[in-house]
């Protein structure tokens, strides 16, 4: 819906994916000489697996799981053994995948578990009401190859004809069956030449004229007028969600950011940070619909 910060976005995104399942019982799933496999990191192992293997069913995931933990395990303690720990490439490592594991945990509690529906509600009734009009117009037709058909079924519609039956009857449309009946549309929708006759028309009449496109020629009938429905809540309140998440991280972000001082050395990347990191005007930032599935 909203326009930010592209690296804040990019790890939020990155943090959500990160998840791991929670869980309440930590048993003991299997030993790998002395060392012990749980059920936490048979968790973590599922949720890190192959895109590829991801897809596999459930019981075949586990297993996959658990067969990369044991073959972790096995060559962890031969790399323990030779002291590959103790490196200073090790510690580097470790240290950056402590700090990230360390802002998920904060993330987890300063956002994901405070987020109530009732903001979630909140949001969407925003967004909803700062949505532009977009009108929608319910609309039949009857499609025929030539412009004499179509100007004889427009003296029929004169002459008290229904425009449903004489769709069924004349159109070559597949939807003929269902007399024409297009539903609702938005512009964009249509080629121009039929959008164009449509929204010109009034709620309940008919072109007087055919309409000529690259499909033949048609007749149109508007049954009605609207603005556009916003999606319902229940369809988009999972993204809604992320939009109330994102915001609270960004807030994050830009307090920790106000109480410390950053400073980047070289001149190339501190220019690109600037400006990835430039905040829009406000007010700026444009407001769109929800996608809808």
């Amino acid at each position: 819906m909203l326009s930010t910060n592209k690296l804040a976005v990019l790890a939020f995104a990155t943090f959500v994916a990160l998840q791991a399942p929670a869980y309440a019982d930590d048993a003991v799933i299997a030993k790998v000489g002395t060392l012990e496999i749980h059920q936490s990191e048979l968790d973590l192992a599922v949720a890190n697996l192959d895109p590829q293997l991801a897809q596999l069913p459930d019981d075949q995931k586990k297993v996959a799981a658990l067969s990369a933990a044991i073959d972790v395990k096995l060559l962890a303690a031969d790399a323990a053994a030779e002291k590959l720990d103790q490196t200073d490439e090790f510690k580097k490592r470790m240290q950056y995948l402590s700090d990230r594991e360390l802002h998920n945990a904060y993330f987890k509690k300063h956002v994901v578990d405070i987020v109530t529906p009732d903001e979630v509600k909140a949001r969407y009734d925003k967004e909803v009401a700062a949505l532009p009009k977009q009108e929608e117009v319910h609309a039949r037709h009857i499609l025929v190859k030539t412009e004499d058909e179509a100007k004889d079924i427009i003296k029929q519609l004169d002459a008290g004809k229904d425009f449903a039956e004489l769709a069924k009857e004349k159109s070559t449309d597949p939807n003929k069956s269902e007399g024409g009946d297009l539903g609702y549309f938005s512009r964009g929708r249509m080629v121009k030449e039929f959008e164009d006759a449509a929204f010109a028309l009034e709620k309940g009449t008919y072109s007087k004229t055919p309409v000529k496109t690259d499909f033949g020629f048609h007749v149109i009938k508007v049954e009605d007028k609207r603005d556009a429905p916003p999606p319902p809540f229940e369809q988009v309140q999972d993204q809604v969600r992320q939009l109330v998440m994102r915001d609270k991280y960004l807030e994050l972000l830009n307090k920790a950011k106000a109480s410390a001082k950053i400073e980047i050395t070289d001149e190339t990347l501190r220019k690109g940070y600037d400006q990835a990191n430039k905040q829009p005007e406000p007010g700026s930032e444009p407001v769109a619909p929800a996608p809808q599935q």
